[in-house]
């Protein structure tokens, strides 16, 4: 408080002792206690209104102190209670938790994590997956810009994210509490299996497989891969204390079409203790034909490089590079790509005319536009000779097939030539331009159709880049892939359109997401948001049904199916307003990807432990932890002297004390007639 409050204070009391004498004891005859007592509540109201008129400020200190926080995340996944340590993990918890000495140097937060990562206390070890990168990633921000310990009660077998030895921040210690039996075991185990989800009829499709062996002694194992009652692959396997793994690589014959269900295998005279992993269930969908895409181009372009490995991640899809003069080669097509077309590619617009295929053109720099005007009448163009980079920009109101926006928006620019693009008859714009921050209003990617034939239409060189663009966000070329796949699926198809649409998969393997999207379209083939469709799902076996609304999307309606066991499920989408409805199938294998295991990774996670200059620790020595952690001097707590000023205009208790002290003045005053 500063001299000049202390000096206006002072003066405040003299001023109210002042103003209660003039008015209670000046030229006054009666100086009883009543007297007194009205001229002391005068006293205290005046005051009390000129120590708020000055408003002092109240500083206040106080000490706090900061504890380093702990944080215990626990394994909430189901391999924990596969390897029977789940109680054993929940009392190493107990223990942690309720460590006096711990809780007095640490602040103890706790966690949980399986396929996702959130507080908790309390855990039922029932996850689908284990995802020890989500826990790191979350630790990170949580306690950001902190020094603080991790203690991690697991086994260590990660089954979805990445490699969790590096994503922990090096700075903060890691502690890992292996759970699990640590001896070693007789086990065989297929590790992993690779199969393309597609084959074609009458030809042979590969399948990859990657055996492991825990064990000192050699030992002979047959695999097998059946299917109901027949096999159709077998290998002898030898293992040894040196030779650990195998790879097999078997061709399996695709002499059936439809979903196609095989039973992988490997076994050998001695008992195991896990022989759950000794199998796994794989399908495969044989498909009698394999659709063709011709990308016609006069020049070379790193975009059809692009486009071709795009296209052809759908096993389904086979692309074909022809020149403009080789008409011959397009017998076998049922899509046609333009790549950049000019007075050269006649001929194949008029072989096009008779054979109706459906065409996706792309331009650039090289087009001549003036031919393509005369070829189709979809769009208009009136270009200059001035090269232009156009930005993308996603328009969610696109229905004529499900996509979502997989970041067009920072993709990098197409290159075409500058002018003006004008629409005619039935175009739908999935992505329309930007130049610079201006939308043009004009079409960068478009789709027709007229007479049940289907145009598609990107206006732009360079989508190569997008593709690297969208590796380069998601480390993986799978989003950009699927776009393109979208978009040939659409050309491929002559089909006309439906009401409903429904995309599922024809299996799923247990503990994946079973999502199905559909979309309802009026009569007009508007995408229609108040639509309202449920599905009714049931087990093909035990006849027992389970009925679940969609949920509204962008531009989709969609469900997860969570839950569901392994088996084979009929399923129908029901649209209630119009009753349109749509039935099909799909079958779950059965595979648990968490009763894999049947030892904890110590040695992922010693090298978790080394990476942050931590230290692991077995399930036994909870006891050593403890002391790890209190004869660390790293972590100690934080004393801060905290200063808090108040004006005292805020104190609202000192506006209640004046009004009380006016109204009893009063009263006092009222009930001994002086008013």
């Amino acid at each position: 408080m500063t001299t000049n409050t202390i000096l206006l204070l002072l003066l405040s009391l003299v001023i109210a002792g002042g103003l209660s004498y003039f008015q209670y004891f000046y030229k006054a005859k009666n100086k009883s206690n009543l007297i007194w007592f009205l001229a002391f509540l005068r006293f205290l109201v005046i005051f009390g209104l000129l120590v708020l008129l000055i408003n002092p400020i109240i500083s206040k200190s106080s000490l706090q102190i900061t504890k380093t926080p702990l944080a215990i995340a626990v394994d909430n996944s189901s391999s924990i209670a596969a390897l029977k340590s789940d109680k054993k993990a929940l009392e190493l918890y107990q223990k942690l938790i309720s460590n006096p000495a711990l809780k007095e140097k640490f602040e103890i937060q706790s966690y949980q994590f399986d396929d996702e990562f959130k507080t908790s206390d309390k855990f039922d070890f029932k996850g689908n997956q284990t995802n020890l990168d989500e826990a790191a990633k979350n630790l990170k921000s949580i306690n950001k810009n902190l020094t603080f310990p991790t203690v991690i009660i697991t086994d260590g077998n990660q089954t979805t994210g990445n490699d969790y030895v590096y994503r922990f921040d090096p700075a903060n210690k890691v502690y890992p509490l292996v759970v699990g039996d640590t001896t070693t075991f007789f086990d065989l185990k297929i590790n992993q299996l690779n199969v393309n989800k597609y084959a074609f009829h009458k030809n042979k499709f590969p399948v990859e497989v990657f055996l492991q062996y825990a064990g000192d002694k050699p030992v002979t194992a047959d695999f097998t891969i059946s299917q109901g009652n027949s096999v159709v692959a077998k290998e002898k396997v030898s293992f040894s204390s040196s030779k650990k793994t195998a790879s097999l690589n078997l061709l399996l014959p695709a002499d059936k079409v439809g979903l196609q269900i095989f039973r992988a295998n490997i076994s050998s005279n001695a008992k195991e203790k896990n022989s759950y992993n000794n199998i796994k269930n794989f399908a495969v969908e044989i498909i009698d034909q394999k659709s063709t895409i011709a990308i016609v181009s006069s020049i070379n372009h790193p975009d059809i490089a692009a486009l071709k490995r795009a296209v052809e991640v759908n096993a389904q899809r086979k692309v074909i590079l022809v020149k403009p003069n080789d008409i011959s080669q397009l017998q076998e097509a049922s899509v046609l790509v333009l790549y950049q077309p000019n007075s050269s590619f006649k001929q194949v617009f008029d072989n096009n005319k008779a054979a109706g295929r459906n065409t996706f053109i792309i331009t650039g720099n090289s087009t001549d536009f003036n031919f393509l005007n005369q070829q189709q009448n979809n769009l208009v163009f009136k270009m200059s000779g001035q090269v232009e980079d156009y930005l993308s920009e996603f328009q969610s109101q696109f229905n004529l097939f499900a996509i979502d926006n997989i970041g067009f928006e920072n993709f990098p620019p197409l290159q075409n030539l500058f002018g003006t693009i004008s629409t005619n008859g039935n175009v739908s714009v999935l992505l329309s331009s930007k130049i610079r921050n201006v939308s043009t209003n004009a079409p960068l990617l478009a789709f027709a159709e007229n007479q049940g034939k289907r145009t598609a239409f990107l206006l732009g060189e360079n989508s190569w880049k997008w593709r690297l663009q969208s590796h380069i966000d998601n480390q993986l070329f799978e989003k950009y892939d699927v776009f393109v796949d979208k978009v040939i699926q659409y050309l491929a198809t002559s089909a006309s359109k439906k009401s409903l649409v429904v995309t599922h998969e024809n299996f799923y393997n247990s503990g994946e997401d079973i999502v199905i999207n559909a979309q309802y379209f009026n009569k007009n083939y508007e995408f229609d948001e108040k639509a309202r469709l449920t599905i009714t799902v049931t087990n093909a076996e035990t006849k027992q049904a389970k009925n679940y609304d969609l949920l509204k999307g962008n531009n989709s309606f969609s469900v997860n199916l969570e839950g569901l066991t392994a088996g084979k499920y009929n399923f129908t989408v029901k649209e209630l307003n119009s009753n349109t409805s749509y039935s099909s199938h799909f079958e779950i294998l059965d595979f648990d990807i968490e009763k894999q295991f049947v030892n904890p990774d110590v040695l992922k996670l010693k090298q978790l432990a080394l990476q942050t200059n931590g230290k692991a620790f077995f399930e036994n020595e909870e006891e050593d932890l403890i002391n790890t952690l209190l004869e660390n001097k790293e972590y100690k707590s934080i004393e801060k002297n905290v200063s808090t000023k108040t004006p005292i205009i805020d104190w609202v208790w000192l506006l209640i004390l004046i009004a009380a002290l006016l109204t009893t003045e009063w009263f006092v005053r009222k009930y001994n007639g002086l008013l």
